[in-house]
């Protein structure tokens, strides 16, 4: 298939800068083969059925986005760069990270963030640094806590910077395993009272854990889909969950993933006999044509044009059902992208009619 089949006209200001308050109340489109319903998160309660399955990411976004200085002695005095850095990608020592002005650094140079973290520039390749920092563990995390800024997606960044409420906003109720650069965005939609409602009203959940990564939101560059190189991401399907979905199909209960990170990492685990625990990193490009093997329905967000995760939600519903499906969500004005409002898409209908 070609790029342009993914393709849609966005107006920009449908583009969400700042998320529904409460998170419940942002809108829910919930569409089947052959219907639309414009419906709020908070009717979950009442979408959702008895013996369905959520299946939750538990990653947990780290302030990746740093602003420090490098200081280069020459024969003129000191001079010093100031220097923008993404964290990318956890390496064995380190991460591999954005920098800009990648130019203005050299091997071996020392980049301060704050008084209390430095990174040491390592090696660079491929427009990327590798940088090793003077901290670990707890103590890294502390430090990058302190000096960093979350990290918004590029289309929000160009539009605000990042502030004190996107540490909450940009987090999902249940986060738990630092290591994502990029939230699960459809899980921010949810608090613990809607958790509590779903509970009793019969639905369950599972987690695991799929660190996602700045990769998400690379541009699609051929024009052949076929090929195309997806980035890989760390993820974890632990014994527990595996045992869950595997009970909740069995008993005939909907597996429904919340966020495509979370369908993306247990149909990377699945088999023809049902899901097995799983942990590693996964480069799985789900585009028309998949054979879903675990996930039954999706809850997720709208997606950009042309990317990879339209090409998720077609090869769930079809394509030329999304396309109908956000034509209507553009013509009834939903918000857009990771801030946005949410969809649930169920191929195989609605049981409750």
């Amino acid at each position: 298939m070609k790029l342009s089949d993914f393709d849609f006209d966005l107006p920009e200001d449908l583009i969400a800068v700042r998320p529904a308050r409460p998170r419940t109340s942002a809108r829910l489109l919930v569409a089947t083969p052959d219907r639309i319903d414009d419906r709020r998160v908070s009717d979950l309660i009442d979408v959702l059925q008895p013996g369905d399955r959520l299946v939750l990411n538990d990653t947990k976004v780290i302030p990746a986005r740093l602003t420090g200085s490098r200081t280069r002695q020459g024969a003129d005095g000191d001079t010093t760069a100031r220097i923008e850095v993404t964290l990318l990608t956890p390496l064995a020592r380190g991460w591999s990270a954005l920098v800009k002005p990648l130019k203005k650094v050299r091997d071996g140079e020392i980049i301060v963030f704050s008084e209390h973290l430095q990174a040491r520039v390592v090696g660079r390749q491929d427009g990327q640094a590798h940088l090793d920092f003077d901290l670990q563990g707890d103590d890294f995390d502390a430090a990058l806590d302190q000096a960093g800024q979350m990290p918004l997606p590029p289309y929000i960044a160009a539009l605000r910077p990042a502030d004190d409420a996107d540490r909450v906003d940009y987090q999902t109720a249940w986060a738990r395993a630092s290591g994502a650069v990029a939230a699960p965005t459809a899980s921010l939609h949810f608090d613990d009272d809607l958790l509590q409602a779903l509970h009793a009203r019969g639905v369950t959940f599972s987690y695991v854990t799929l660190h996602v990564g700045a990769g998400t939101f690379l541009p699609v560059k051929v024009d052949d889909i076929a090929d195309h190189k997806m980035h890989a991401e760390w993820g974890e399907v632990t014994a527990e969950a595996a045992a869950q979905i595997n009970a909740t199909k069995a008993a005939g209960g909907r597996i429904i993933p919340v966020g495509t990170t979370a369908l993306r990492l247990i149909e990377t685990a699945a088999t023809d006999d049902g899901i097995t625990p799983w942990t590693g990193a996964t480069d799985i490009f789900i585009t028309p044509g998949f054979r879903f093997r675990v996930a039954d329905a999706l809850m997720t967000n709208f997606h950009l044009p042309k990317s990879t995760l339209m090409m998720l939600v077609s090869a769930l519903m079809g394509v030329d059902r999304v396309k109908s499906i956000y034509d209507h969500a553009i013509a009834a004005r939903y918000r857009f992208f990771s801030y946005g409002d949410a969809s649930l898409l169920l191929p195989g209908g609605d049981p409750s009619g």
